[in-house]
């Protein structure tokens, strides 16, 4: 008997559609696949793996750095990646452990921090706060040392397979090109501030790299060390305020990822008029909030620095 030439060609589509769909999958899976952790080195690596790696970023924007955490999916991401790159330093305090999990399991991982010429808080602090000898993990805020960052994550990007080398290293060149414009630009903008007035207070500690590079003073934080998991004593609050008053800083910082609720009471504590200002220090913003890039993060919180502390 004869089969319908109709339904022959609908039996060879249900024959033909789940293998197309299949070569489909196996080629997105085929993809190198590259977890980042924060969401300011994810969009670091987003620009110099461009087409060459599907990029996942952990960390959500307007999230806290110290203290987010991830799902039991995202975990397994990690585990299975092609390539880890990562902060260190003790900033991810929330994913050491699924890190260390990876790291025994031989990932191939980047510690941007590893790449660096690392600060101490206590090295970078000249209020008195008790900052703490350990090391900082915002080196971020320096863009020469984030031009290092990047030459050790194109390395990587460089060496994994399935990506083309040539595109990486173009990518990470070009990229390179435009830290070397936004140092420019910073050290401009900065310039403008009279010596006197190169002071920063914050919530917390994250300025240090950025004080060095640039000139800066740092007067003390909110709350003493690197991390925001601590809480500043009543104490702490006076002898910054002291510090403030000391230095007659007239502008101090609250961060984007904090309420400026405390900023405001140690502005209040200081007995002086201080206004306190926003930043994007340790996390991009959504699109459209201000801060969805490094760059644009860079160059706003430059603005409303000198903006600040010029007279």
């Amino acid at each position: 008997m004869s089969r319908s030439p109709h339904r022959m060609t609908l039996a060879a589509l249900a024959l033909i559609v789940p293998l197309l769909t299949g070569c489909t999958a196996v080629a997105e899976d085929a993809s190198p696949q590259v977890v980042v952790t924060t969401n300011i080195l994810g969009d670091v690596v987003e620009r110099i793996a461009g087409d060459e790696a599907a990029v996942t970023t952990l960390m959500k924007p307007n999230a806290d750095p110290h203290s987010f955490e991830i799902s039991a999916q995202e975990a397994a991401r990690l585990e299975s990646a092609a390539l880890i790159v990562a902060n260190g330093l003790g900033l991810e305090e929330g994913l050491q452990q699924h890190l260390d999990r990876a790291e025994a399991l031989d990932v191939p991982t980047v510690i941007a921090g590893d790449h660096i010429e690392v600060l101490s808080y206590a090295a970078a602090d000249a209020g008195g706060t008790d900052a703490g000898d350990t090391a900082d993990p915002h080196f971020w805020t320096d863009p020469a040392r984030m031009g290092e960052v990047v030459d050790a994550i194109a390395a990587a990007l460089a060496a994994t397979d399935g990506v083309d080398p040539a595109a990486i290293r173009a990518n990470a060149t070009a990229y390179r090109a435009e830290l070397a414009r936004l140092d420019a630009d910073m050290t401009a903008a900065f310039a403008a501030i009279p010596p006197e007035r190169r002071a920063l207070v914050t919530n917390h500690h994250v300025f240090g790299y950025l004080a060095e590079r640039f000139d800066f003073t740092v007067v003390g934080a909110a709350i003493p060390g690197g991390t925001t998991l601590a809480a500043p004593s009543a104490a702490d609050l006076r002898d910054l305020a002291a510090a403030i008053d000391t230095a007659r800083v007239p502008t101090i910082f609250a961060e984007s990822s904090q309420p400026d609720r405390l900023m405001q009471v140690l502005a209040e504590e200081a007995g002086i008029r201080v206004d306190v200002v926003e930043l994007f220090t340790e996390s991009l913003t959504a699109p459209g909030e201000g801060a969805d890039t490094y760059l644009t993060m860079m160059r706003s919180n430059t603005a409303r620095i000198a903006t600040g502390l010029t007279p």
